[in-house]
């Protein structure tokens, strides 16, 4: 059954932009996802008239252009309000960038091995600048934020550290922090301890080189030592425990081991005319007993037998300087030992030798400086593994306390080296 067509059809609200279906005289559907355009045109009157018809597109594309524009500013401050927020955040929580600043950061705990090295008293901003120039962070000023804002910062230690590269800023903040990443070397010097040894261990322990030594050790007036020899340097050198920085050669090692003995002699009141005789008693109390309890006595026989007395004659007769004098470290001489002539054998050459024999600790300085009260001339250490020692008035309590000491050496053998 056929209809009559409607003269008169209804007028599309959203004229659609997409040509009829071809060969057919129905309107194409309407597109739900129809164009912002479409959007703008809605309630444009219709008309007939070209003129009116340009005039209204011109008026609606005016239209378009402004809420653009409008849109375009909302869109931009709604930015502006969030960047703002951000660099507020940043700033206050030591965050890891900003877009005004440039600052950025890396991300996570890094890989590979740096060795960093940071001075006494460096601020933040200095441990970020040595942290950025190693490639451990990106950006020194935003670790100096993080350090800032950080109550555990200060804790930071001056010295060397094992870091990676690469690393984020709060996470070389963490690893600075960590006594585990301390990467300085150390070493120990004990009392006792000859220039010998104590080159030795420079090279071996810090790994200076030979030449390096050598050099540290070429001029005792360097560090305002009297004498002109190595052997001047004996008792001038502090024996403790040094933290070797990479930065730090081996003259600089050298003068710290002097100063610091000058202040232990100052701080015992020595009196600088009289440094020298002290670390050279010193050093002999060093050597011939291994018990501090009986510093102050052998301190003692060492002020007696300087004396010239019907005993001794002002003859130390000390081991130690005899052995000293022949290379040697340590063990007990021989009759042959005994009638080698060195500067150091006491035995042939009245009063003190002519510089110390080893290093000297605080406690040998204070006994040296306040002896124990006594007439003692002769001592000996019966037992070398528990340092008992004995002392004797006379030669002849002495060869007594000899004896006891060759049975012990027969007991022991092998303890007792020559």
């Amino acid at each position: 059954m056929s209809r009559e067509p409607n003269p008169n059809p209804p007028t599309r609200h959203f004229p659609s932009r997409r040509a009829d279906k071809a060969g057919g005289n129905s309107p194409a559907p309407r597109d739900e996802s129809a164009s912002l355009d479409n959007y703008w045109e809605e309630d444009a009157p219709q008309t007939d008239s070209p003129a009116a018809s340009a005039s209204g597109r011109a008026a609606r594309r005016k239209a378009r252009r402004k809420k653009r524009t409008i849109a375009a500013i909302v869109i931009l401050v709604v930015i502006g309000l969030i960047t703002g927020a951000a660099v507020i955040a940043t700033r206050e929580l030591g965050g890891i960038s900003t877009i005004f600043s440039g600052g950025k950061d890396y991300e996570g705990k890094g890989s590979g091995e740096v060795i960093i090295e940071i001075p006494e008293g460096a601020s933040g901003k200095a441990i970020g600048v040595i942290l950025q120039e190693k490639g451990v962070i990106a950006d020194a000023e935003v670790f100096a934020g993080i350090f800032k804002k950080n109550s555990l910062a200060q804790g930071v230690q001056a010295g060397r550290f094992r870091l990676h590269k690469r690393m984020s800023a709060r996470e070389a903040l963490a690893m600075l922090l960590d006594p585990a990443s301390k990467a300085d070397i150390k070493v120990t010097i004990p009392p006792g301890f000859t220039v010998k040894q104590i080159k030795t261990r420079f090279q071996e322990t810090i790994g200076f080189s030979a030449d390096q030594v050598a050099e540290a050790f070429a001029d005792p007036a360097d560090y305002g030592i009297p004498g002109q020899s190595e052997e001047s340097f004996e008792g001038w050198l502090a024996p403790d425990t040094y933290t070797v920085a990479t930065n730090q050669s081996a003259n600089d090692l050298v003068k710290t081991m002097v100063d610091t003995q000058i202040k232990r002699l100052d701080d015992a009141g020595v009196a600088a005319d009289q440094r020298a005789t002290v670390i050279i008693k010193a050093s002999i109390l060093e050597k011939e007993v291994n018990v501090e309890k009986y510093y102050p006595q052998v301190a003692r026989v060492i002020e007696n037998r300087l004396q010239d007395n019907s005993e001794t004659h002002g003859y130390l007769q000390m081991d130690s300087t005899v052995v000293y004098g022949l290379g040697r470290s340590g063990g007990i001489p021989s009759s042959e030992d005994l009638e080698t002539d060195t500067p150091y054998n006491t035995y042939k050459h009245k009063g003190l030798p002519p510089t110390a024999i080893g290093t000297v600790g605080e406690t040998a300085l204070k006994a040296v400086v306040k002896p124990a009260d006594g007439k003692w001339l002769y001592f000996t250490t019966v037992n070398l593994d528990s340092g008992e020692t004995k002392f004797a008035l006379t030669l002849e309590e002495q060869t007594k306390n000899v004896e006891e000491l060759k049975q012990w050496c027969q007991q022991n053998q092998g303890k007792c080296k020559r």
